[in-house]
């Protein structure tokens, strides 16, 4: 038991280290939730600083996630099965994210921590919901939407999974869809914005355009 709390509050506070935050702070000088949208993700880092500073806080964001389950999670099996504990390490690292301890508990939206989380534990799925992500943000420019999408279809793609090659645990969908409910709350304010019309675009794609 001792070692699986340990392996939770690991796995928090990786999740807990802001990225985006530190990001802001070593380019910027700023806080970045005071500036952009607000808010301490990887897409506002995109806004205010570029492409190259978002792929590395969406990697290292993506990192965290992955790295709870794969590296993490193995020091506290014993209480639960190997995959059991694996989610629970994920979920922790996706709630340290969200509410980080190292910033007055507001953190980002989870979703690059859950995909690097989900591609640690079903990568066929994670890959297939990336897609989803991929067309929804690139065609609509609201990345918001794309994430959303995504997260839902994350569930989907693993019972499809489970119906075609089994191997596919209950818990891990159950958990799928509890993260895509999480991952839509986390949006409420952007499913607001995109209801009136409102929600701000971004053209990951203009900077490769002819100018």
């Amino acid at each position: 038991m001792l070692n699986l709390t340990v392996a939770l509050a690991a796995s928090y506070l990786l999740g807990s280290i802001p990225t985006a935050l530190i990001a802001g702070r070593i380019i910027g000088g700023i806080d970045i939730r005071e500036h952009g949208s607000g808010n301490a993700g990887a897409t506002n880092v995109y806004r205010l600083f570029g492409m190259k500073p978002y792929l590395a806080t969406l990697s290292i964001d993506a990192f965290k996630g992955f790295a709870s389950v794969a590296f993490v999670a193995p020091f506290g099996v014993g209480v639960f099965s190997d995959h059991r504990t694996a989610i629970y390490c994920g979920l922790a690292a996706v709630i340290g994210h969200i509410w980080t301890v190292f910033a007055g508990f507001k953190g980002g939206k989870g979703v690059a921590t859950a995909g690097g989380m989900f591609l640690g534990l079903a990568p066929a799925a994670t890959l297939s919901a990336l897609a989803i992500y991929l067309i929804v943000t690139l065609t609509t420019k609201y990345v918001s939407l794309g994430s959303m999408l995504a997260a839902v279809s994350a569930p989907l793609f693993l019972i499809a999974q489970r119906r075609m090659k089994g191997g596919v645990p209950g818990e891990l969908i159950v958990m799928a869809a509890a993260l895509a409910l999480l991952i839509i709350y986390t949006h409420r304010e952007n499913i607001k914005r995109l209801l009136k019309g409102e929600e701000r675009k971004t053209d990951f794609l203009s900077k490769f355009r002819k100018t």
